[in-house]
């Protein structure tokens, strides 16, 4: 066989090769992540929010502890670490509870996000989140979010 048969004999092949039909594989588009978010009024120079992640009928819940803005001038920096004492809730609303969690943690500067509560739950529902933070100012504000379950 010369060379130019060969290359005759691989380019059939090739073009063979590629005319034959692929068997298609299905791609499963993956669900979204909607994330939402509800703030509460400040307390202390901190601004705090109750959160849900959801995922087709997969919700997972939390709070989120920040900087309500800029220090005050004249305000120490960094500020002195903060133990705060934490309460996240989650329920389907009309229905059951999902869970509560109390802890505590600190906080001095960067945002802190408070983990606690993940559910499925059926579709189109809606999950109500409550969180609040105790600390060294009076009375708690809950930060709270309703959340539609849209699968």
């Amino acid at each position: 066989m010369n060379r130019m048969s060969r290359a005759t004999w691989i380019a059939a092949g090739a073009v063979t090769l590629l005319a034959a039909p692929v068997p298609a594989i299905a791609a499963t588009p993956a669900a979204a992540t909607t994330t939402t978010c509800g703030y509460s009024s400040l307390q202390a120079g901190l601004a705090t929010y109750a959160c849900a992640d959801v995922t087709g009928g997969s919700v997972a819940v939390y709070g989120k502890i920040g900087l309500a803005g800029p220090p005050s001038p004249g305000t120490p920096w960094p500020p002195a670490p903060k133990e705060l004492v934490t309460h996240l809730s989650a329920n389907v609303t009309g229905g059951a509870s999902l869970g509560t969690v109390n802890g505590r943690t600190v906080f001095q500067v960067s945002t802190v996000r408070v983990d606690g509560i993940s559910s499925t739950v059926p579709c189109g529902s809606t999950v109500h989140v409550s969180f609040d933070v105790e600390g060294f100012w009076s009375g708690q504000v809950p930060a709270t979010v309703d959340v539609p379950v849209v699968c």
